[in-house]
């Protein structure tokens, strides 16, 4: 049977830079990436919705060790993608990579302290089977293969097409047409505009108001201190300053909301009409970051409103019918497409079931250590990023710190790390402190986080910096062993 090192399972963001870390701090070590799907990219290979787009910059977005060279700070899809492509072809990483390699279980054997990883490989979905000593699953938060989807009341009588962003049709044709987009988050944020060039109104149809920021999409500072830096150094300086300003306004945002809203919202109102109805439309009711804000590049979505091409109705669905949507205030609204970008349907470890010594682990049961591994789950890590800044800041950490105790495993002639709760009474919260339906829906499957450190999930990367880089590996948490049978 083949035995590798480390498996990294996903292709994306994650698992490039994983494998980046691997390679070049623990050079020795044997790997191999599966990815389930044909290509690499991930999201950014999924999506392919009209506008697809960061929602973050790239200098936070991109990874530490490959600079965003290019103009655009708020790069579109196929841009983020052709990066991915370029970083993997220039550490030789894509050797690495088999794809449609599915792991469909993995179980771990204190004895040999190996895993055992089940899989289905190609179109004909041909059984494998291998092991490694480490696992680290770059699968992402989200399940691929199902979205969040409601049912609405008649919508089998609606006479045009109903899509949801996530399967989007190739070559859809929406010119001329009435186009509805139910949601008010960032798909939806990036859709209205995208679409109001072609379509013959486009409707952003919302139950309540998201915070929205404009921002250009193109960061001047950054793009004149390339030409007077070299790259590498430019781009370090740039990226610390968006960590730093994100940290800085996430955290004016939890010490003093009120101000943060009525600064937001006046932003906004320079943004709009004067007669447009802002309390109703772009004002909510909660706290700003109690969810994620959304961006909105070169006013694009302002512009499109100021012009006609698009609006926002604030409203519930009564039902669908044959041409559109009556609301529960009475009225309706004419539809030839309706696109439902009602959001994500969160999934631990993609669904993959997990055993440690034959028993099967419920990681809802489990406490996050670090917001990278499990109690009581040996030589295993998963990538999650932040909900307050990019995701690839966390990720290269975690990558980091993956790669620390596996050199620390090997110095020390160890087989097994393992974080275990001890005696210590841990007071349980919800992995992500996040009032968004997408998350609250899936928090009682997801691991809880305690209230004190390593079990504490910190949404900082500051903090996270000095932890994964410089903490100590040994605490009274992780702890390290050799298999009982040696």
């Amino acid at each position: 049977m083949e035995h590798l090192d480390v498996l990294i399972v996903g292709a994306g963001i994650s698992g490039i830079s994983g494998a980046y870390h691997l390679k070049s701090q623990c050079p020795g070590k044997s790997y191999a990436i599966f990815e389930g799907r044909s290509a690499i990219g991930g999201t950014w290979d999924l999506f392919r919705y009209p506008g697809i787009r960061s929602d973050s910059d790239m200098y936070t977005l991109g990874f530490s060790f490959k600079p965003w060279t290019e103009a655009k700070a708020i790069a579109d899809g196929p841009s983020i993608l052709n990066y991915l492509h370029e970083t993997a072809d220039e550490h030789a990483i894509k050797s690495k990579i088999r794809l449609n390699h599915r792991v469909v279980s993995a179980a771990w054997d204190s004895a040999s302290a190996r895993w055992t990883i089940d899989y289905t490989s190609g179109e004909s979905q041909d059984k494998g089977q291998l092991t490694c000593s480490f696992l680290y699953m770059c699968t992402g938060y989200y399940n691929y293969s199902q979205a969040h989807r409601p049912e609405f009341v008649g919508e089998e009588s609606f006479k045009g097409q109903i899509i949801h962003p996530q399967f989007w049709p190739e070559n859809l044709d929406y010119r001329g047409k009435k186009v509805v987009i139910i949601g008010s988050g960032a798909t939806a944020v990036t859709l209205v505009p995208a679409m109001s060039g072609q379509a013959a109104h486009v409707t952003m149809l919302q139950r309540s108001p998201t915070y929205v920021v404009s921002r250009p999409g193109e960061d001047a500072f950054a793009n004149s201190l390339r030409k007077i830096l070299p790259n590498k150094l430019a781009y370090g300086l740039i990226r610390w300053r968006n960590v730093l300003f994100q940290m800085y306004f996430y955290t004016m945002a939890r010490k003093h909301p009120a101000q943060v809203k009525e600064r937001l919202l006046g932003l906004l109102k320079e943004e709009l009409p004067a007669d447009f109805d802002m309390a109703k439309h772009f004002t909510p009711s909660y706290n700003p970051w109690d969810q994620r804000l959304c961006l909105v590049p070169d006013a694009d979505l302002f512009t499109a409103i100021k012009a006609g091409k698009a609006s926002v109705v604030t409203d519930h669905i009564e039902r669908f019918d044959d041409t559109g949507i009556v609301l529960k205030s009475g009225e309706r609204i004419d539809a030839d497409i309706i696109v439902t970008a009602t959001g994500l349907q969160l999934q631990v470890l993609s669904g993959v079931p997990f055993q440690v010594d034959g028993k099967a682990v419920d990681f809802s049961k489990t406490f996050s250590y670090k917001g990278m591994m499990y109690s009581g789950v040996p030589n295993l890590a998963s990538a999650f990023g932040y909900t307050n800044a990019s995701w690839t800041l966390k990720a290269d950490l975690t990558a980091e710190y993956m790669c620390r105790l596996i050199k620390h495993l090997d110095a020390t002639g160890q087989t097994t790390c393992l974080p275990e709760k001890g005696s210590e009474a841990l007071e349980p919260a919800p992995w992500l402190d996040f009032s968004s339906g997408y998350v609250t829906r899936a928090m009682e499957s997801f691991p809880k986080q305690g209230h004190v450190a390593p079990w504490k999930v910190h949404q900082n990367y500051a903090l996270d910096l000095m932890a994964f880089r410089f903490g100590k590996l040994e605490d009274d948490v992780m702890h390290f062993s050799k298999p009982k049978a040696a």
